[in-house]
């Protein structure tokens, strides 16, 4: 069995404005952080190949040679693999905690997340901010590491009444908050089981996400419960422990990735629904 490639993922802009600036085989000037990762990293040496991906659904195989440049071996309209945009996109809305977002981040995309939405919540304290220069990088290095086509989408950071004072961003049924303590609250697993996706195909961007919400480490308050009740958010538990918001953040994330993936197992051949 051939060994996988390693990837390397490179912005959709670059790789076209590499393929307007010549002729023939694509060449690619790598950046000295790319380099430094072929290299150092992988320990690649000229002639060694890798995998290139640019984050929005194609890859193809590349040479690295020397002077810190690669060529592409298939013409760039030639990918080697192109997967459409995701059939049910997948959002997580979720108030950062003190510490570790960086971590948070990196294992919400490995679990297969396409939207992130970073929450300012009433009883946030002092959330760690997401630099944009090192959220990408760390959206980048996870995408390379986990080898998904697609690169999530970091929003920029809401009020969390922003985003609860309006109904799902899929429309009504998609849209979870996760909360502790309420009597009679289904399971977060239990409700995406009823779940109909609807025929949602990809159309060359993402289609609204279903999006489960989870609040900061001190909890929702009851006002903006109430606030995503009056819109149409549905109230799920997690289980019966008490979670750190970055658990309950991975928690969601795999019971997500777990439904679409069952889903696409009974229902991918066509990427519609079963009747």
């Amino acid at each position: 069995m051939a060994r996988e490639l390693r990837r390397l993922l490179i912005a959709p802009e670059r790789l076209a404005a590499a393929a307007g600036a010549g002729s023939g085989a694509l060449a690619l000037n790598l950046e000295q952080a790319e380099a430094h990762y072929l290299r150092r990293v992988l320990r690649l040496r000229p002639g060694d190949r890798f995998a290139v991906v640019d984050g929005a659904g194609r890859q193809w195989s590349a040479a690295l040679h020397a002077s810190d440049r690669a060529h592409l071996e298939q013409p760039l309209a030639m990918p080697l693999q192109a997967e459409p945009p995701p059939a049910v996109p997948l959002g997580l809305a979720v108030a950062l905690p003190r510490r570790d977002a960086d971590v948070l981040l990196r294992m919400v995309c490995e679990l297969g997340i396409d939207r992130l939405v970073p929450l300012l919540a009433e009883r946030s304290v002092d959330p760690e901010p997401l630099k944009p220069g090192r959220a990408e990088t760390i959206l980048r290095e996870a995408v390379e590491q986990c080898e998904r086509l697609w690169q999530p989408v970091l929003a920029p950071q809401l009020p969390a009444q922003a985003l609860l004072g309006g109904p799902p961003p899929a429309g009504p049924g998609r849209g979870w908050v996760c909360t502790t303590r309420q009597r009679g609250t289904p399971l977060l697993g239990e409700a995406l089981a009823a779940l109909d996706p609807g025929a949602q195909e990809g159309t060359g961007a993402l289609t609204p996400a279903l999006t489960v919400a989870i609040g900061p480490e001190g909890g929702w308050t009851s006002r903006e419960e109430a606030l995503a009740r009056e819109h149409g958010w549905q109230a799920v538990s997690l289980g019966d422990t008490i979670l750190r918001c970055s658990t309950a953040a991975v928690s969601a994330s795999a019971l997500l990735s777990h439904w679409r993936a069952e889903w696409l197992a009974s229902c991918g051949t066509c990427r519609r629904p079963c009747p």
